[in-house]
């Protein structure tokens, strides 16, 4: 296994990150283990989630992926063997929400305690705050990497100025800065992140773990009419990719798999 440096946190990560949006949702705990423990066992080490993952559901209030995690680091004692990442910042209901130091000393706690760990080796803010001063929120990743309870830090959703002012802050102030960024890429969404998030982290060594990369299943090919929508509890989010170039993208998959005696990546 080819292992890299996320960015310059000395983080040593496999090319293959684990998505833990469906723990707790379409895959059950028993599910949960099996994919986990396939992905480790594997040889891959980074899984990540969020605080709020899967607060959508109804009847789910958040924290279902990082509390099945948590079970499964303590039922199978692969802490050590696994790079936990998770996100703080959207909204958890009423004022738990944003990227406030008040907030975010409360949640890592939060979710530390449903991970059954000590420590979260990435810590990235799910969402920009454009309320929050860039400073108070540094400043609050930088108490919890002193007292070792995050190691590193990363941004997701965030625009190239903003992710350029919050790294030209922790320059400025000596605070530790985003190491990562999580954009939504994939071949159907490409444009955002080449445009201008892309040279950004090339220029400032950022390392990227990109978000829907299969474009919430339809790369896989299940999804190529509005029929196929209801196979999945994710297919609705897959409408907006039926389109012609959508088609056009699944043929040259189709055709790339045919030549290489492949299938596409599963769904």
């Amino acid at each position: 296994m080819q292992f890299r440096e996320l960015g310059r946190s000395g983080l040593q990560v496999a090319p293959l990150a684990f998505g833990g949006n469906v723990l707790g949702w379409t895959a059950d705990e028993a599910t949960s283990f099996s994919l986990l423990d396939a992905f480790v066992d594997s040889g891959f080490n980074l899984i990540d989630t969020a605080d709020m993952y899967s607060r959508w559901v109804p009847g789910h209030s958040g924290g279902e992926s990082e509390t099945i995690i948590g079970k499964w680091l303590a039922a199978s004692g692969k802490r050590d063997r696994v790079l936990l990442a998770t996100k703080v910042g959207k909204d958890m209901g009423g004022d738990h929400a944003g990227l406030s130091r008040r907030w975010i000393r409360q949640a890592v706690e939060d979710s530390l305690r449903r991970l059954h760990t000590d420590r979260i080796d990435l810590y990235q803010a799910h969402d920009d705050d454009a309320i929050t001063p860039l400073e108070e929120t540094l400043a609050a990743f930088a108490e919890l990497i002193a007292e070792g309870k995050v190691r590193a830090i990363g941004a997701s959703n965030y625009t190239a100025p903003r992710l350029e002012e919050a790294l030209a802050t922790s320059a400025r102030l000596g605070l530790p800065r985003y190491e990562s960024l999580q954009p939504l890429y994939n071949l159907m969404d490409r444009a955002a992140y080449e445009a201008d998030l892309e040279p950004l982290c090339r220029q400032e060594g950022l390392g990227v773990i990109n978000f829907y990369g299969l474009a919430s299943g339809f790369l896989t090919g299940k999804y190529r009419s509005e029929s196929d929508l209801a196979k999945s509890a994710r297919g609705a989010g897959c409408k907006r990719y039926l389109t012609e170039r959508g088609r056009r993208v699944l043929a040259a998959l189709d055709t790339i798999a045919q030549t290489n005696s492949a299938t596409p990546p599963p769904g």
